[in-house]
């Protein structure tokens, strides 16, 4: 039963640090750091440098512009495509990270998986955005941007204290990520074509007078 209970930990751990990095990395890193820092949690050897202090101020620090910059319609979803780059190889190393004390074999397989969560969760993030860019208001923007705050910081919380939990929401999580980003990819791409139509007859226009 203990080694039950210490997997589960460790296989929560792992996916919840690569989850929560596709969503939101720094809100993430804050949250391991602070916990850690004030002895409420204990983290894996590897993982224990998100405790830093130096750390948490850079995570702090990004959380405090992602934050204003998350709640911008057009400016979110060009911070979100620069963080393609950010967010999904972080992502694979926390993952690898946390994972803890194992075979280099197993860590580099903790790493891959992680990525691919990472990669999904942020892609589902970003495509979303799109989405909500396409409305006039900002309100609903603004609400998917804290939303998505309290789901991160929420989600490393249910994950370390509640492991079993996490992995069955996380399975419910996956299952929905699966059903909506064909979807999303449809809803975008619409999106797209009608930008594409509106320069076109913009251009037409113009060309005509």
């Amino acid at each position: 039963m203990e080694g039950l209970e210490q997997l589960s930990t460790t296989l929560a751990l792992t996916m919840g640090v690569a989850w929560a990095s596709g969503i939101n990395l720094y809100a993430t890193i804050m949250t391991l750091g602070l916990l850690s820092y004030n002895n409420q949690i204990n983290l894996p050897p590897d993982l224990e440098i998100v405790a830093n202090p130096l750390v948490i101020a850079a995570a702090g620090l990004m959380y405090a512009v992602e934050f204003f910059a998350d709640k911008i319609p057009g400016v979110d979803s060009v911070w979100d495509g620069i963080h393609t780059f950010i967010r999904i190889p972080v992502g694979a190393l926390l993952a690898a990270a946390a994972i803890g004390d194992v075979s280099p074999a197993i860590e580099v397989a903790a790493g891959i998986i992680g990525g691919g969560l990472a990669t999904s969760t942020h892609a589902t993030k970003a495509g979303s955005r799109v989405l909500i860019n396409a409305s006039p208001e900002p309100f609903s923007n603004w609400a998917a941007s804290i939303g998505e705050d309290v789901t991160v910081i929420g989600g490393i919380w249910i994950c370390l204290n509640h492991p079993i939990l996490f992995l069955v929401l996380l399975t419910l999580f996956i299952i929905l990520m699966i059903w909506l980003l064909p979807k999303i990819w449809t809803g975008i791409k619409k999106v797209f074509q009608f930008i594409f139509r509106l320069f076109g007859a913009n251009t037409e226009q113009e060309t005509n007078r």
